[in-house]
């Protein structure tokens, strides 16, 4: 079984540097409705705008990819653990088996 690890530094990386030019870009918004020059605020809100849509597709993007990687992740276990009983049938019933004994230990002292 081959393991997979997502490269979550480099998206972890861009996710803060998406967030903190956004939070500048905002906070240079909220600067600019300062001074009543409406062309600034227009030209501010629009550059806000692109940068929290960029933003929310990254996201998606992002979500949409480690449910995907996931997803496949638990493919393969049960892939491997379905393998596993069927070539050793005998274990997995004595597995199973001890296992109910020991949630019904739990399960009964309550």
């Amino acid at each position: 079984m081959a393991s997979r690890k997502p490269n979550t530094d480099a998206s972890t990386e861009q996710l803060k540097a998406d967030l903190h030019h956004l939070t500048q870009t905002i906070e240079e918004l909220v600067n600019a409705t300062a001074d009543d020059s409406r062309s600034n605020i227009k030209e501010l809100r629009e550059r806000a705008e692109k940068r929290l849509h960029d933003t929310r597709d990254r996201l998606e993007a992002r979500g949409e990819r480690l449910y995907g990687e996931a997803r496949d992740t638990v493919r393969d276990q049960v892939d491997v653990c379905d393998k596993y009983v069927h070539d050793n049938p005998w274990s997995s019933v004595g597995i199973a088996a001890a296992a109910g004994m020991v949630i019904g230990l739990l399960l009964g002292r309550r």
